[in-house]
């Protein structure tokens, strides 16, 4: 049977259920899934919900969404409404809201993270942008922070018998909105992934 990123995406959420596999549940409203379009090529990966994702149960909604929204269409040409390959998938690590916006701990991160690589594996995208030193850690348990690993292309697998996705680090847009200063490099970062994009897929470079 061919496969079919919606409905895998569809099985994926009926499984999390009303998830209580870790303590987050007790504070959260909603949980936040995911968002976009499941045959994209691109996804974004960030760390978890904030005030208003709780409230909407939609990623990347708040203040720092809206940025992200903005690179998406200013520098990456997609949004989060357009359909198809060219449209983009949104997730966060974890699917619930950590109390007072913290870094979700070890133990939350672990439980939930079978989830996001479930995602990874529905939409099976050919480039992440991964936003934030939470998410990096918790995907490839970098010693380095964002900072030194920004702008460098790693891999990440996404099903078998499928080449990985080529993934970009770069800033959180709540980093930015706290550093404005550093849109510039974040910017070099969304170019290079733009760039390669943009390449014909025997002309990509490996990372």
């Amino acid at each position: 049977m061919p496969h079919d990123p919606a409905l895998a995406l569809s099985e994926l959420r009926e499984e999390l259920g009303d998830c209580h596999r870790c303590g987050l549940c007790e504070g959260r409203r909603n949980l936040a899934f995911g968002v976009g379009s499941p045959q994209a090529r691109l996804m974004v990966i960030g760390e978890g919900p904030g005030a208003e994702e709780d409230r909407l149960g939609e990623p990347f909604v708040g203040a720092a969404g809206q940025m992200l929204d903005r690179m998406l269409v200013n520098v990456l040409g997609t949004s989060r409404q357009q359909a198809g390959g060219a449209g983009v998938y949104i997730a966060n690590i974890v699917k619930c809201r950590p109390p007072g916006n913290r870094n979700p701990l070890p133990e939350e991160v672990e439980r939930c993270l079978p989830f996001l690589r479930g995602q990874v594996a529905a939409v099976r995208p050919r480039f992440v942008l991964l936003l934030g030193s939470v998410a990096l850690k918790a995907l490839f348990g970098a010693d380095q922070g964002i900072l030194r690993s920004r702008g460098c292309w790693r891999e990440l697998p996404v099903a078998p018998g499928l080449p990985p996705a080529r993934v970009m680090p770069t800033f959180h847009p709540a980093y930015l909105l706290r550093k404005p200063e550093d849109k510039r490099l974040t910017f070099e970062d969304l170019k290079l992934l733009r760039e390669a994009m943009r390449a014909p897929t025997d002309a990509e470079p490996s990372p």
